[in-house]
């Protein structure tokens, strides 16, 4: 039947006057019209769906670089962690955290209710409703895998399955409400500040920020891995085991990057290369800028560095992905590679906090950067033909405080719930594994088995 119809738009399309040399039949520019509309609307189905499963594929790429970054005899541990965030988050988000984010009412168990009123009873509406839940599904589950890094090779397994829940069915829906619930059925407070929204296109602060800090309040309750300190204070390095696995999940995070931003357009049109070539340039101009950093710094281009300089101007553009200029991006993305080495430094030294893949780092400290340039870097006249301008561009300094609050928001949102959350699983369920258990890796002690088989990694 689609085949029929589409073949019958053709003709139309050629016109009665061509084929018959007769005037236009009633109602012949509505029904172009109307099959223009289903076929637009079928592209940026399909086009935001193919973004949904770019994104879902990053879950691989922080297995990977979270796998990589540290030590073997945890590597087990870390792929369940990232498989269940996953799994459970979806089941979390579905049945709770999409109605607190984009439900009318911020009610619970909303996402059933958006199933049964907006998918059965509306008709054609159904295959858009399924595909803004998955792709916003897939967003959650991103911002709950972020913590498992900073958090590696000291948590309890059954622990980190309770933090789940609570991030994908409260933590980041009520946040997100806040930010994008106008995206469906809600509307937050800061999609309207002093007649102004908070810029964050696709989710540094949203996503990213909130995960960071989520990770950062993990990784003070929990402290720091033994033998991260010595007695007199001072970091030593803990090297992670497979700096291949870790660059094999940069490059397929940068790739699932590619559905991340140019696919929050939810549209099918020309702005998706656009977007992809901003993100690009923040990606690439993030990894050198971090080489440099770290060669300066440490006299060699450390790898580890560059990988998250990479991220760094990924998850730094991804706030103004859509609204800056190429020129824009690049250095937006050169900054954050920058940030990116010298906040790694002072957390891991200064403030003793032991983030062993620097998730804090890349999605904390440069998700709220990036969203904060886009009060100075936002071009939306020239870019998009939106309203939306930044500081350089003559747009005043509104739309920078607006940034400032909704950054500021964000961390006191997720830090001050992460840590009253991390406390209070620490104090019900426990949440630091045993030293024991520690020494001899959590892959033996919580899961039985071991990432190397038949390898010896073990040391004890």
């Amino acid at each position: 039947m689609k085949l029929i119809k589409y073949l019958l738009f053709i003709l139309l399309l050629l016109g009665p006057a061509a084929l018959a040399q007769e005037p236009a039949p009633a109602g012949y520019e509505a029904a172009i019209e109307a099959m223009k509309s289903e076929l637009q609307n079928n592209l940026n189905i399909v086009w935001t769906c193919v973004a949904a499963f770019l994104v879902f594929f990053m879950q691989a790429g922080f297995a990977m670089v979270e796998a990589g970054f540290t030590r073997a005899k945890n590597a087990v541990n870390i792929l369940m962690k990232n498989l269940m965030d996953f799994s459970i988050g979806s089941l979390a988000f579905f049945f709770i955290g999409f109605g607190l984010m984009f439900g009318a009412s911020n009610g619970l168990f909303g996402t059933t209710d958006f199933m049964i009123s907006d998918v059965v009873k509306n008709g054609e509406s159904a295959s858009w409703n399924y595909t803004f839940l998955i792709f916003q599904t897939v967003f959650a589950g991103t911002a709950a895998t972020i913590v498992s890094g900073a958090m590696a090779g000291r948590t309890k397994f059954k622990s980190y399955i309770v933090y789940s829940v609570l991030i994908c069915s409260f933590i980041y829906p009520i946040f997100g409400s806040w930010a994008w619930g106008g995206l469906h059925n809600g509307g937050g407070w800061l999609e309207d500040i002093m007649g102004t929204a908070l810029t964050d296109f696709a989710g540094s602060t949203v996503v990213h920020s909130i995960g960071g800090w989520l990770a950062l309040a993990g990784a003070i309750v929990l402290g720091p891995r033994l033998g991260k300190y010595g007695p007199d204070g001072r970091a030593k390095a803990i090297p992670g085991h497979n700096i291949t696995l870790a660059a094999l999940g940069v490059f397929i995070l940068w790739f699932g990057w590619f559905g991340f931003n140019p696919g929050s357009t939810t549209l099918g049109d020309g702005e998706i290369g656009r977007v992809a070539v901003t993100t690009n340039l923040a990606a690439a101009t993030g990894a050198i800028t971090a080489m440099i950093v770290s060669w300066f710094i440490g006299k060699k281009p450390d790898a580890s560095m560059s990988l998250n300089g990479g991220l760094a101007g990924l998850v730094a553009i991804t706030a103004g992905c859509y609204t800056v200029t190429p020129m824009g991006s690049v250095i937006i993305g050169g900054l954050a590679g920058i940030i990116v080495v010298l906040s790694v430094i002072f957390i891991d030294t200064k403030l003793k906090i032991d983030d062993p893949v620097g998730a804090v780092s890349v999605h904390g400290v440069c998700g709220a950067f990036g969203t904060l340039m886009c009060g100075l870097f936002n071009a939306e006249a020239y870019t998009c033909g939106g309203d939306s301008t930044g500081l350089f561009y003559g747009g005043g300094i509104n739309q920078l405080m607006v940034q400032i609050i909704g950054v500021a928001a964000g961390f006191a949102w997720a830090f001050i719930i992460g840590l009253i959350m991390f406390f209070a699983i620490k104090s019900v369920f426990g949440l630091r594994a045993s030293a024991e258990e520690e020494i001899k890796g959590l892959d033996i002690t919580e899961h039985g088995m071991e990432a190397y088989a038949g390898f010896q990694v073990f040391n004890s």
